[in-house]
């Protein structure tokens, strides 16, 4: 019989930081950007939208992949993977792993994406059927289009032999994939993992397939006024692109190194609506029991969460939905908490939207800012309000533990907890 093992859970804290968002290609203009209220919503330029429905989108402005990588090596890559090796560059750079000695076989790369490259097989599709069925396709159709793709190229270019893969869960896949590097590490089986998602899909399958199923926003005369959060007339999300990465090391590790750290992970948490294909549960019961298990595995009470940045997509349902989860767990009228919705600036980023809010809720622990919900000027009726919802401008506030929430399509509820690093 196999000799059992005392597992004793390590510490697990944030060393680097990486951003590539609507809002700006670094973490510190996404993050200015943020708190001044910025929306990145604008005309659709990637393809020809006046046919559709929706006719805008956030997308990332002034990126130039020949910064990262040579023509050639860019032809071989989808956006959302040239978005991936941005985001992760800076968080490595930023961590000090590009000048430090470590065991690179004891650093892995946990690295998301909902839905991988559907512009290039757009691009592929279109290409066949203009042809009549002639095939003419691009021997880097598969890598370019397969979802794991990006965590391959991170550890490739840094030579990271550890832990590899990329989870999958719509909208929560990005927060999954920080979890999972949590979890990695307190266990022991990494030292170092960069952590994050990315997503490149504003392309015609992606509008077209979300405007069919009503999801977005229909505001084209008005864009960066159209994802309000919590208001009358929301009608539908705007969505968004680019790719956020966090380095999340082991405590000792890091101290050793004499690494920055930005703040503590302290708990991860999981659940699932069971209940309807692209619907939330009316009542938010997977994501009620995702941040409960969050609370439980951080070890901490619901009093002790300061902020809480809200999956909140600016859909009349799943708005409401994620509302009453937090008053089920907090309370009718928690004046500890704050929460906001930053997807009214930053568009919803799909598989990367648990990524970039993580960072975010990482930079609020940091620097004692809720950043705001921006463009909800009459909250609904059916929206409870005895919430703090950060309404119209970023606010200072000690915020000593911040939790992201993030949902996805299948029912999927994943919940990242930080905590301000103490010593």
């Amino acid at each position: 019989m196999a000799k059992q093992k005392t597992i004793t859970l390590k510490r697990v804290v944030v060393t680097g930081l990486g951003a590539l968002t609507p809002l700006g290609n670094t973490v510190a203009d996404t993050w200015k950007n943020l708190l001044n209220g910025v929306s990145g919503a604008g005309p659709i330029t990637k393809f020809d939208a006046s046919g559709f429905k929706t006719r805008f989108a956030c997308e990332v402005k002034g990126f130039d992949p020949l910064k990262y990588f040579d023509a050639k090596e860019a032809r071989r890559l989808d956006l959302f993977a040239q978005y991936s090796i941005a985001a992760a560059d800076e968080a490595y750079r930023d961590a000090g792993l590009d000048t430090a000695e470590f065991d690179k076989n004891r650093a892995g790369v946990i690295w998301a994406s909902s839905v991988g490259g559907m512009p290039t097989m757009d691009e592929q599709m279109i290409d066949y059927a203009e042809h009549r069925g002639k095939p003419r396709f691009s021997p880097f159709l598969v890598p370019k289009i397969i979802t794991d793709i990006a965590a391959g190229h991170i550890s490739i270019r840094f030579g990271l032999h550890g832990i590899n893969f990329c989870p999958v869960s719509a909208c929560a896949s990005s927060t999954n994939a920080v979890a999972d590097a949590f979890n990695y590490i307190r266990l022991g089986m990494a030292d170092i993992i960069v952590a994050g998602g990315a997503e490149g899909a504003i392309c015609e399958s992606s509008v077209g397939g979300f405007s069919a199923m009503k999801a977005l926003s229909e505001r084209n005369d008005d864009p960066q006024k159209a994802s309000r959060p919590f208001d009358k007339d929301r009608d539908g999300f705007v969505m968004g692109e680019g790719a956020a990465g966090l380095i999340l090391e082991e405590y000792e590790h890091a101290k050793a190194r004499g690494a920055k750290i930005y703040a503590e992970m302290i708990g991860a948490g999981f659940g699932a609506d069971a209940y309807h294909l692209t619907a939330t549960h009316p009542e938010g019961l997977g994501a009620y029991l995702a941040m409960k298990n969050a609370l439980e595995d951080a070890g901490i009470t619901a009093e002790q969460v300061d902020y809480i940045n809200m999956h909140a997509t600016s859909t009349p349902v799943g708005d409401d939905s994620e509302i009453k989860s937090i008053v089920r767990l907090f309370g009718e009228d928690p004046k500890h908490l704050s929460v906001s919705a930053t997807k009214s600036m930053t568009g919803h980023l799909l598989g990367a939207a648990g990524a970039i809010e993580s960072l975010i809720c990482v930079m609020a622990v940091k620097e004692d800012i809720i950043p705001p919900t921006i463009n909800t000027e009459n909250v609904g009726d059916e929206i409870h309000k005895g919430i703090d919802l950060t309404l119209g401008k970023a606010r200072k506030k000690t915020v000593n533990v911040a939790m992201s929430n993030t949902f996805g399509f299948g029912g999927h509820c994943a919940i990242a907890a930080f905590e301000k690093y103490k010593g």
